[in-house]
């Protein structure tokens, strides 16, 4: 009887070869795998965008000084008139006069450098500009004349007085003008019909006009 022994060799070769053969499919294919898992993007960090830097806000500019309230008289280059204006909160009211027929009331803003342009209802203009807190210079154009005059500043008390009543059934509107040096300057309107007007005690304001005894009050915007 003849031993198989090349034939079960051959045989055990073969059934070696195909379980290695399967063997290294099977490691192979769970290799792949886990590498891919390993080898998984991880999720990309989320980007943090800093907040742009703000430059502070620039500090406010520093308000015009205030312009003091307060009253102003003075004469006209010419001295032929007299002008008064009493500036309140910002504002101003004049009043030009001759002292027998010419007057004129006007009033208006100041500005903060001092400035200020006052009108009329009649259409007069006053120009003119605060000095150093202390004087008016400025023009008065009234009536198609042009008046430049300088007002300073009254020491103590106003310089502007204005009364209106009615008297014996006319209507009495008088202003007053105290000048620096204790003179005064007025006229009183009756219905439409100028004249010099009396003068007045600046201390109280007491005035007789056509027999009445009124008050002239001082005047502010």
């Amino acid at each position: 009887m003849k031993r198989p022994g090349p034939v079960l060799t051959l045989l055990a070769g073969l059934l070696l070869g195909l379980f290695m053969l399967t063997l290294n499919a099977t490691t192979g294919t769970r290799t792949a795998s886990s590498s891919y898992r390993e080898k998984s993007p991880s999720p990309t960090p989320t980007s943090t965008t800093a907040a742009p830097r703000t430059s502070p806000s620039p500090s406010p500019s520093p308000s015009s000084s205030k312009i003091p309230d307060s009253s102003y008289s003075g004469r006209t280059d010419d001295g032929s008139s007299s002008v008064a204006v009493s500036v309140r909160a910002g504002r101003a009211i004049a009043y030009f006069c001759d002292g027998h027929s010419k007057e004129a009331w006007l009033k208006g803003p100041v500005k903060s450098d001092g400035s200020m342009r006052l009108t009329g209802a009649d259409g007069s203009v006053l120009n003119g500009t605060l000095q150093e807190n202390k004087r008016i210079r400025g023009a008065v154009e009234f009536d198609g004349g042009h008046y430049a005059f300088t007002a300073q500043k009254a020491v103590k008390g106003t310089a502007l007085y204005r009364a209106t009543a009615t008297v014996r059934g006319a209507r009495i509107d008088g202003g007053w003008i105290v000048l620096a040096d204790g003179s005064q300057v007025g006229v009183v309107d009756r219905d439409g019909t100028p004249s010099a007007a009396p003068s007045i005690d600046p201390e109280t304001g007491a005035v007789t006009v056509d027999g009445r005894r009124l008050t002239a009050a001082p005047v502010a915007p």
